[in-house]
């Protein structure tokens, strides 16, 4: 491989228009296919085998007209102060509402307040339900445009008038989370570089993939169901890894020109050996991201493949398109007004580099910098024991929004759990008294402690299946809701004893509770999966078995230590005001799936790009503690670097309004900086410098049948030596037969 990309960066620089011009044709083709496809994207958890999806299924078939997996929204009014709903002008002004809501696009049902009972004891609140006859993914632009305009008639007319439910599109967000990471990532290249050719570099590429990868992501939207989370982290994840990768490539590259190769060359032997770990580093991401598939989720599908995609986009600009900016570039590349007196000491060999002052130290004292690194991890990762998990809702909207104004004014009037409804069905086919049976169940229900209140039951038309609402008296997200569930469900032979008659739960609520179940218990089997595909990967490129075993349990830290601290957070609300969060509340369930399998990526590129150096000394045969002190000269600062910037572009999403989004950014940032400057730079030399030459041994029979991947450019390095003695071989040759030549022609002729 390294052979092929030693060539590939080297026609890069050399036919740079071609590869410039042909990038700018794939972004403006995707540009303008982003530009003219209308797809829409969702938010909706669907997940086969689970009661509350049986029960969908069921409604669907017996109650076609409900709509069982339509979307939803509700209409909350509240009185101006100090006046009531339930009479003069604000309840002709209500009624007249909903009956512009049954006739507004593509609604199925709508509840009127006065009717069935959703208005509060107090009068001062009341509500409307309406159902539509089409999921949210299929939601038009006229239903939302009439859902908006009503709201807004009402609050012309003296009403509080907000919105909640999926079918309330959520507003665009900010771009002030990747205006900041955008900005500090330069500043960090700066820094690092010196030169604001060498920082503009990886910034210049690593925009021309993420918009690649945006606009394709959003011409699939046309083609399939997107989750709505899926272009912010391909965005976030595509920046990210686009900056590091092109970073690792240029200063590579620069090293090559100070060693005193010619552009060309420099291009190729930087793509030869950095371009190497990008490609091994890249896969390890695109593993874990492809691995979310395994969960059956839809929507983490989506979003896990989308994010791969983009990484893959981010793999294939720093092969092709950065080695033609750095032909235009040129020796340019080195100048740097910017860089300090230190920066320039070091390049010319002078003073130790503070990675190699700080690689020295940790291998001086292994043990005491291994114990301390575990405790202090150990200790963070104590609260994420008390991990509890749940899906977005209305609760978790961004504070003044039109679904958060609805939740907490439904919650003050009804109480927190008439944001949660259940939806009890009682299947009744093989029941010999159907109506009983659900007499049955609804008696049951008014018995249990945690029912705030029991609607009757409705039947279908051939009367053998039942509905029966139920409203919590706990919020949706609570630990009380989650074990009523368990408890009604728990009724449910019972019932089929007696009756023959099963019962099941479902609704938002109970889907939640079941999609984060499902999650909590695919954690496990995930990460076996990914860590053991990642585990033959490294264990390919380092032709060892401790490394990558290493590797893989610094990670584990790294996660665990992370969820201690949004638990902390988030969930129990320290240094929340520090962070923005708004409310406390269980953690977003998809968010240790998705730290897992991006953090393992992450972790997986600092262990490619820091130890495939340290590989490359031993190697060359330097003492292997003497590889890992040399891997710091070379690699700590690029990895420092490209650590910050991962941290600055994940931390500027705490920016964000949405719990979700927050919560990611804060998760994501923390795990890098745990697993960069704890794990990598510290755990990682104390360990190798503790079993030293043990750290690259491998049995003999593992190393025969194992393809030698040369990730560290070793076969690369042995035949540009032999091309290179060749050469001189050739111009010593041609020097002698001249010399002889020479002095041939200078010998005098003696005449016989």
């Amino acid at each position: 491989m390294a052979t092929f990309l030693y060539r590939l960066g080297r026609l890069g620089f050399r036919r740079r228009r071609l590869f410039l011009t042909l990038w700018i044709a794939v972004l403006a083709a995707v540009g303008i296919g982003a530009a003219s496809v209308s797809g829409t994207t969702t938010d909706d958890f669907t997940l086969p085998g689970t009661q509350s999806q049986n029960a969908i299924d069921l409604l669907e078939k017996e109650f076609p007209k409900s709509s069982a997996d339509g979307a939803a929204a509700r209409v909350v009014f509240e009185a101006p102060d100090g006046r009531k709903l339930t009479s003069g002008a604000p309840k002709a002004e209500i009624e007249s509402l909903v009956a512009a809501l049954k006739k507004a696009p593509q609604v199925a049902s709508v509840s009127d307040p006065f009717t069935s009972g959703l208005v509060s004891k107090s009068g001062t609140v009341a509500y409307a339900q309406v159902t539509y006859e089409v999921p949210k993914a299929d939601l038009g632009d006229g239903a939302s445009d009439a859902l908006h305009h009503i709201a807004d008639k009402g609050e012309k007319a003296g009403l509080k008038v907000s919105l909640g439910g999926n079918a309330v599109q959520d507003k665009a967000g900010s771009k002030a989370a990747e205006l900041i990471g955008l900005a500090v990532a330069a500043l960090a290249l700066v820094i690092t570089f010196g030169s604001l050719i060498a920082a503009g570099l990886p910034l210049l590429t690593a925009l021309f993939g993420v918009g690649a990868a945006i606009c394709a992501i959003t011409i699939a939207t046309e083609f399939a169901d997107m989750a709505s989370a899926s272009s912010t982290l391909a965005l976030m994840l595509g920046l990210a890894v686009a900056i590091d990768y092109a970073l690792f490539i240029v200063s590579r590259y620069r090293g090559e020109i100070r060693d005193g190769h010619q552009p060309e060359e420099a291009a190729g032997r930087a793509l030869g050996t950095a371009g190497s770990a990008v490609v091994f580093a890249g896969l390890t991401v695109v593993i874990a991201l492809a691995g979310l598939s395994v969960i059956g989720i839809k929507m983490l599908t989506t979003m896990g493949l989308a994010a791969a995609f983009a990484v893959v986009v981010a793999v294939v600009i720093a092969l092709t398109l950065l080695p033609a900016v750095l032909g235009f570039a040129g020796t340019k590349i080195m100048n740097g007004r910017l860089k300090t007196r230190r920066i320039r000491a070091q390049e010319r060999g002078e003073g130790e580099t503070m990675g190699v002052r700080w690689g020295r130290f940790v291998t001086r004292h292994p043990v005491k910098m291994l114990l301390g690194s575990v405790v202090c991890l150990g200790l963070l990762a104590i609260p994420a024991m008390s991990l509890r998990l749940t899906l977005p809702d209305d609760s978790m909207a961004s504070p003044g929004s039109t679904q958060r104004i609805a939740y907490d004014t439904l919650s003050k009037g009804f109480g927190p759990g008439f944001n949660g409804p259940l939806t009890v069905v009682v299947d009744a086919r093989d029941s010999d008294d159907p109506k009983a049976a659900a007499r049955d169940a609804y008696t049951m229900l008014g018995k249990l402690d945690d029912i705030a209140t029991v609607r009757p039951a409705a039947f279908n038309q051939s009367g053998d299946v039942a509905l029966i609402g139920a409203v919590p008296k706990s919020s949706p997200t609570s630990q009380d809701t989650i074990d009523l569930v368990s408890a009604i469900r728990d009724h449910s032979a019972a019932l089929r004893k007696d009756t023959g008659a099963g019962l099941m739960v479902t609704g938002t609520t109970a889907v939640n509770i079941d999609v984060s179940a499902k999650l909590g218990d695919a954690m496990v089997p995930y990460l076996a999966i990914v860590v053991g595909l990642a585990l033959i990967l490294l264990l390919l490129v380092f032709r060892s078995i401790l490394v990558p075993l290493k590797a893989a349990l610094g990670f584990l830290l790294s996660v665990l230590a992370t969820l201690g601290v949004l638990v902390a957070v988030f969930q129990w609300g320290w240094l929340k005001d520090v962070f923005g969060v708004d409310q406390t509340a269980p953690i977003v369930s998809v968010l240790p799936i998705l730290l897992i399998g991006v953090v393992f990526g992450l972790a997986m590129d600092y262990e490619v790009f820091l130890v495939t150096r340290m590989r490359e000394e031993y190697v060359h045969g330097a003492d292997p503690t003497e590889a890992v002190v040399a891997g710091f000269r070379h690699g700590a600062r690029v990895v420092t670097a490209a650590a910050i910037i991962m941290i600055s572009v994940f931390a500027g999403f705490l920016l964000d309004d949405v719990a979700l989004v927050k919560s990611i950014g804060l998760g994501l940032a923390s795990a890098v900086l745990f697993d960069a400057f704890v794990v990598r730079m510290t755990i990682v030399p104390a360990v190798m410098a503790l079993v030293g030459r043990r750290a690259w041994a491998l049995p003999g029979w593992l190393d025969r049948i194992m393809p030698n991947v040369d990730v560290e450019g070793e076969k690369l390095r042995h035949a540009l030596e032999a091309r290179g003695q060749e050469a001189a071989d050739a111009a010593g040759s041609a020097g002698s037969a001249r010399d002889e030549h020479e002095a041939a022609s200078s010998t005098p002729i003696r005449q016989g």
